[in-house]
């Protein structure tokens, strides 16, 4: 790894992150990302981006250096939540002192479940700056379509489950009626909510009224926090 560059499409290969996505989150287009992987990081913006993976600007920039900040203290385990079964919260420990295990926990019997054996390795840096508690997270996978394009189905999701309060816009899952959902949402005046997809032609605008959420058990699992899929095929 001889450029910035270089280091940096090592990096995102490391986070699960695609350049589309990465360009997405810096709101730049895909080519100046590509075109960072062959020229190097603009130094404009090599602490930002240092910061956001979890590595030393130094070491971005030339290669010189330890690669990561010193690692911060984690706490060793996962609250306990109702509805949701889990693993041990050891099974959260991570390869090493900078990256952290999140669990995939899947929908069975109307309930979350984890899913043995399968996980995904965020950096701790990272949760840290969005004030994620790596107990409270965990990563499911997009049940359907009506997020597409930005959320393909089976794109991998990270989930805080601390944050269950509604910000208009963001993006949540859901169970209702025991079924994974994700949708961003919307609180009407009178306590509503409302249900937005990315595809609004084929799956327009749910609201469901305070009554509705209890009769049709719609639960707010928590905060939709990260993303990553890989394409499905190369262009033709």
């Amino acid at each position: 790894m001889n450029t910035s560059g270089d280091r940096l499409k090592v990096l995102l290969s490391e986070c699960n992150l695609s350049p589309s996505d990465f360009a997405a989150q810096r709101k730049v287009t895909p080519q100046h990302v590509n075109n960072w992987f062959k020229r190097g990081v603009p130094l404009a913006r090599l602490d930002e981006i240092a910061e956001l993976l979890c590595v030393r600007s130094r070491w971005l920039r030339n290669g010189e250096g330890p690669k990561h900040p010193n690692p911060l203290p984690r706490l060793n385990s996962q609250a306990a939540r109702p509805g949701v079964e889990g693993p041990d919260a050891s099974l959260l420990a991570a390869h090493n002192h900078n990256d952290i295990q999140l669990p995939f926990y899947s929908v069975q019997a109307r309930q979350l479940k984890a899913v043995d054996d399968r996980y995904l390795r965020l950096p701790i840096r990272a949760l840290d700056a969005l004030g994620v508690d790596p107990g409270d997270a965990l990563c499911l996978s997009m049940p359907g379509h009506n997020m597409s394009p930005l959320l393909p189905r089976g794109t991998t999701l990270a989930v805080d489950r601390s944050l269950t309060r509604v910000v208009d816009g963001e993006i949540y899952a859901l169970l209702h009626n025991g079924r994974l959902r994700i949708n961003s949402l919307s609180r009407r005046a009178n306590g509503a909510l409302r249900l937005h997809s990315q595809d609004s032609d084929e799956y327009p605008t749910e609201t469901y009224s305070p009554a509705q959420l209890k009769t049709q058990h719609l639960e707010v699992l928590g905060w939709v926090f990260w993303w990553g899929h890989l394409r499905d095929s190369r262009p033709a």
